[in-house]
């Protein structure tokens, strides 16, 4: 899913009559940036031996996105995720290094691994129907549903996203409508429109003198910047197709008159100058785009059109009411250039907490770039498009030292504050940032509160601010990153932008201690890690809890990460066990960076009940997680035995089992092992995904619980070496979620006739799991999965 990039605010025009700097030559934008060889190749070492670490399961593939390796040869890799085939939305991650290569910690939006089936019970056509129906302008396209995996909860549902092109019902601002359709229930979970735009009223124009840069092509300038990627301005002469390039004789644009259509090209032409150098020269990003690349500008767009936008390419701006006050500002430019960024580097989901997340990076680095740009008439000032008069009373946007002053706004965080309107949970972040920068209190900028009694907070400056809140942007943030999060407290911009100052200058720093007191000042708390000027480490858990009948044993692995100094031998206890249980892990120790399995036995005397287990980890100091276990049985005899699948051989169709469509068959193409039926996954030759599943339930204080089924495989694939296609067996709990693989075949285990497999179920006794096969097919060279005769044994 393409998350927007946002335009919302009018712009306003910061200058006219300008002293012209010009060369003859046009750059060319270099490629853009590939990630790090090395780099990613230390993050899929880490990924390998840790899954865990990701809330990864065997269901599921990754993609470099991008990787930043640090000065110190630290590094940090970007990944998207699929499952079983599907693009997971909020499942992106980020695997961190240290310099050595060891794991140094990771950023996660899931909250626990995806356990959920990959068949829409509601059809395509419904979904697009659906999309095509929420679209309130003039529709002119609708785009083929795709169906994906919506995680941007941080837990996952299947669902389809619909693209609706069209014209908002001005009929001149464009819209892009992602319309997200739950793909079990046909209910419309969300939208968003990847062209953001506020309408508003402005009058007047703003005059200032810049420079700008042009191109010189024969004896007449352009209005090309040769320095920032050959970024253009043109004028849409009051349309909203064609685009005229502004050209000049003697390189003198505009005379701050709306009156001459070049000055509010040159304000646009300044303001993506300026963001583009913002961007470089304190960031050392390479434009907005991080290739080199400039921005095009469109002015004097449709006709009274109050508005501007950006659409994940270019700046538009219209020429306001009667056309009489070109909405270009140099603040709105930046925020508006600023979405690409975020985009790019993050792509926070445009909803939500994380939505408001999204917005405030904008405002900050708008803001920021008008800091940087220094114009004579557009001073910095920590408000945003405060000169366009939109909303008719002479009052900005919004104000980042007390957000609530636009009477929407949360200074503030609540439990609420994911409910508003993205453009107004801004305000936590805008709050937020304007504390660390300038302090609370009285400032030169205005009166900044704090929430409830949060103590006071001195400033940090805007220098060191701005370079915590892009490092947390750019190696930290997830797609789904928010301000309070109680199912993934890792996930949080308060967790991330500690991060980054500890980073940037240090565990315990001043800077650090700002970021906290900054983030209490808004109300939102966090369970932050003691800080540690020595050599420090952490320590995690995947999955941080889990279930065991008495008499069985529960695993969980618990992951280290070095946080300062330098890595350091970790031995591993656990505290807090019920009577009967023990700890096990594998191994004892670990060097800061590596992780231990950990496997908690019961005895069949242990008593039912929730323990919280405290996993410890000793070095030079000591850190500590919290396992949550359940023990949900009472052990006794063995009071039913006997075979427990429903229909184990196929024989009554489709009865007892949960499959895909055709996968239980009398196909006279596989041969059964048994009888007539069996069950044939997958065998398409194309990409495909087939499921066959039943819940059983398993009686308590049985010596053996046996799963066996009879499995052939034939490939027309012909390697040697990569499995292309797999088959998954695994149980789950009776919430979806994965407890363990029992085993994964591919097109590598093809053979002639059926061979049997056997597994032992002993540690879910007393439990009603499920048994899942999952078969997977690439996109050529079929590869079938036959199962027959399943049984369930149990003694």
């Amino acid at each position: 899913m393409k998350r927007p990039l946002a335009a919302v605010s009018a712009a306003l025009l910061t200058s006219g009559l300008l002293t012209c700097v010009a060369t003859a030559a046009h750059a060319a934008a270099p490629p853009a940036p590939a990630p790090d060889a090395s780099a990613a190749a230390r993050a899929a070492t880490v990924l390998r031996t840790n899954p865990g670490a990701v809330q990864g399961s065997s269901a599921e593939s990754y993609q470099v996105q991008s990787t930043r390796v640090d000065a110190s040869g630290a590094a940090h890799t970007r990944y998207t995720r699929t499952y079983q085939g599907l693009r997971v939305y909020g499942g992106d991650f980020v695997i961190h290094t240290a310099p050595n290569g060891t794991y140094a910690g990771s950023s996660v939006g899931l909250a626990a691994p995806l356990t959920l089936l990959t068949t829409a019970k509601v059809s395509a056509d419904a979904a697009k129907k659906t999309a095509r129906a929420g679209f309130t302008g003039k529709a002119e396209t609708v785009g083929a549903p795709e169906l994906f995996v919506d995680a941007s909860s941080g837990v996952g549902r299947l669902a389809w996203e619909t693209v609706v092109s069209g014209w908002q019902p001005d009929g001149q601002t464009p819209s892009r409508l992602h319309v997200v359709t739950d793909a079990t229930s046909g209910a419309t979970v969300g939208s968003y429109d990847e062209i953001e735009s506020v309408t508003g009223s402005g009058q007047g124009i703003y005059t200032g003198t810049v420079s700008i840069d042009a191109t010189l092509s024969g004896s007449t300038y352009q209005m090309i910047d040769p320095v920032r990627g050959n970024g253009r301005t043109c004028d849409m002469n009051n349309g909203t197709s064609s685009c005229t390039t502004f050209t000049d004789a003697d390189n003198a644009w505009g005379t701050g008159a709306n009156s001459n259509r070049q000055s509010a090209g040159v304000d646009a032409h300044f303001g993506a100058a300026k963001t583009f150098d913002y961007f470089k020269n304190v960031h050392g990003r390479n434009g907005i785009f991080g290739n080199g690349s400039g921005v095009p500008s469109r002015v004097h767009y449709g006709n009274n059109y109050v508005n501007a936008f950006w659409d994940g390419a270019q700046m538009t701006y219209g020429d306001g009411s009667s056309n009489s006050r070109p909405l270009v500002a140099l603040d709105v430019a930046g925020h508006e250039m600023s979405h690409g960024v975020t985009e790019a580097l993050a792509g926070l989901v445009y909803s939500g907490e994380s939505g408001g997340l999204n917005e405030s990076t904008s405002d900050i680095f708008g803001n920021m770039v008008e800091f940087y740009a220094a114009a004579p008439s557009d001073p910095g000032d920590y408000q945003v498009g405060e000169k366009i008069n939109i909303n008719g009373n002479n009052t900005p946007l919004r104000y980042m030292y007390n957000p609530s002053l636009d009477g929407s706004s949360d200074s503030c965080w609540s439990t609420s504050t994911k409910n508003k309107d993205v453009h107004y949970s801004s305000g936590v972040g805008n709050h937020f940032y304007f504390n660390l920068a300038e302090g609370t209190g009285s400032t030169s900028y205005g009166t900044s509160p704090v929430c409830g009694s949060a103590p006071a907070v001195t400033g940090i400056g805007r220098t060191k601010a701005e370079k915590i809140w892009y490092r947390a942007l750019d190696v930290y943030f997830t797609s789904n990153t928010s301000y309070v999060n109680t199912s993934n407290p890792a996930n949080t911009a308060r967790a991330y932008s500690l991060r980054a100052a500890t980073d940037l200058y240090g565990s315990c720093s001043t800077e650090y201690k700002a970021v906290q007191a900054a983030w209490t000042a808004v109300n939102v708390a966090g369970n932050d890690a003691t800080c540690s000027t020595g050599n420090d480490f952490s320590v995690s858990l995947s999955p941080t809890a889990g279930s065991v009948n008495p008499g069985s044993a529960v695993s969980t692995t618990v992951s280290t990460a070095t946080t300062s100094g330098s890595a350091q031998t970790v031995t591993f206890s656990a505290s807090g066990l019920p009577s009967g249980a023990s700890a096990a892990f594998s191994p004892a120790s670990v060097t800061s960076g590596g992780s231990s399995t950990l496997t908690i036995s019961t005895s069949s005397s242990t008593s039912p009940g929730t323990y919280s287990v405290t996993v410890n980890g000793a070095g030079s100091v000591t850190r500590s997680a919290t396992y949550t276990l359940t023990v949900n049985g009472s052990g006794g005899g063995c009071t039913s035995p006997g075979q427990k699948l429903a229909n184990p051989g196929f024989e009554s169709g489709s009865t007892g089992w949960t499959a895909s469509s055709g996968v239980i068959t009398s196909s006279s193409g596989q041969a059964a092992h048994g009888g007539s039926y069996k069950a044939w996954l997958d065998g398409y030759g194309s990409t495909h995904t087939d499921t066959l599943a039943q819940s059983v339930a398993l009686p308590a204080g049985c010596s053996s619980y046996t799963l066996s089924f009879w499995l052939h495989i034939d490939s027309a694939e012909t390697t040697t070496s990569t499995a292309y296609d797999k088959l998954n067996v695994q149980v789950l709990n009776s919430g979806g979620m994965v407890l363990t693989t029992l085993a994964t075949y591919s097109n590598l285990n093809k053979a002639s006739g059926y061979s049997q497999k056997s597994f032992s179920l002993a540690g879910y006794a007393g439990q009603t799991v499920t048994l899942k096969f999952t078969g997977t097919e690439d996109s050529s060279l079929q590869t079938s999965f036959v199962v027959d005769d399943t049984a369930v044994n149990v003694s």
